[in-house]
């Protein structure tokens, strides 16, 4: 009798599945088409970053420039302010915004009266459903002259305040803690959903070891969960060179560019409000290199000392 190669024995095992998981494969067509459509189709634009693209002469017979724009982007005015603002947001992100559910989480997984938990969860939740543009209203009104928070401010400091969002070392903590406001209760999900998982076992175990509360979650919680928080500091690392730039625009001004004009509002004024589109399109293209980049490293070095990575 003739074995079958590993190649037929694949052949036959995928012909088998598709028939078994018919409907299963199904609904991963649509899933399929919207990348195809709306994420791998359109990567030829990124040509753009090498023409002098002209949209009265076409894509096709706009002047081939070659480097021109990346080398006008790293030498121009902007390119220091742009990447170390941008560097500086996410790691402030990283910094508070990334432990931010995480504590929530470890916090609320200590709690035992289930109606408190409940009511806890509701509240961080809501501010996740509401618009951006909304939320971004609030908080001007929040940092105008006599909000809330100018106020608090100048009790904390003694001196009088015009509108927050009016100075330029002010804007940095407001985007940072506005934005875990935001998303603090919604990106606890995970975590608890990890801590969930964990073996009963582990904590009767670290108890009968005379562990307290504060013990077991630093040595059995913590521990159990480090896989999903490696796999989403990864993905956060890989990041770091792209920030919310519609947050960012509905909230900046010319006061404060200094330290929140970042590479994304810089695409977004140079390309769209001075149709410099084929400059857009190189800017844009250096930070995904090098977020790409950043993503690879973190990956190797998780996959080195952790054997945890993405790929």
């Amino acid at each position: 009798m003739k074995r079958k190669t590993k190649k037929e024995s694949f052949k036959t095992a995928l012909r088998k599945d598709l028939k078994k998981n018919s409907f299963a494969y199904l609904l991963l067509v649509p899933v399929l088409l919207w990348y195809i459509v709306f994420c791998y189709a359109p990567m030829w634009g990124v040509l753009l970053a090498f023409k002098d693209y002209k949209p009265l002469l076409g894509f096709a017979d706009s002047q081939w420039v070659g480097l021109r724009h990346f080398k006008d982007f790293l030498s121009g005015p902007f390119f220091g302010r742009t990447v170390r603002n941008t560097f500086m947001l996410n790691i402030w992100g990283l910094a508070f915004g990334f432990t931010s559910p995480i504590l929530l989480a470890l916090l609320l997984n200590e709690v035992k009266a289930m109606r408190y938990k409940k009511i806890v969860q509701t509240i961080t939740y809501m501010p996740h459903f509401i618009s951006l543009v909304v939320i971004c209203g609030m908080i001007h009104i929040f940092t105008q002259s006599g909000g809330i928070l100018t106020q608090l401010v100048e009790w904390i400091t003694g001196t009088e305040h015009a509108s927050l969002l009016g100075y330029a070392n002010m804007f940095r903590p407001i985007y940072t803690f506005s934005g875990i406001w935001q998303n603090i209760g919604w990106d606890s999900i995970i975590y608890l959903s990890a801590m969930s998982s964990i073996d009963p076992g582990l904590y009767e175990a670290a108890e009968i070891d005379g562990a307290g509360r504060f013990r077991k979650m630093w040595h059995v919680t913590l521990p159990q969960i480090s896989p999903t928080i490696i796999i989403l500091f990864i993905f956060a690392v890989g990041g770091l060179m792209a920030s919310g730039h519609e947050k960012i625009i509905l909230l900046y001004n010319s006061l404060t560019y200094e330290t929140a004009d970042v590479i994304a509002s810089y695409v977004y004024r140079r390309g769209l409000q001075e149709a410099s589109y084929s400059f857009a399109t190189a800017v844009g293209l250096i930070s995904s290199a090098v977020n790409f980049l950043l993503l690879w490293f973190t990956n190797r070095v998780s996959k080195k000392y952790s054997e945890i990575s993405i790929f």
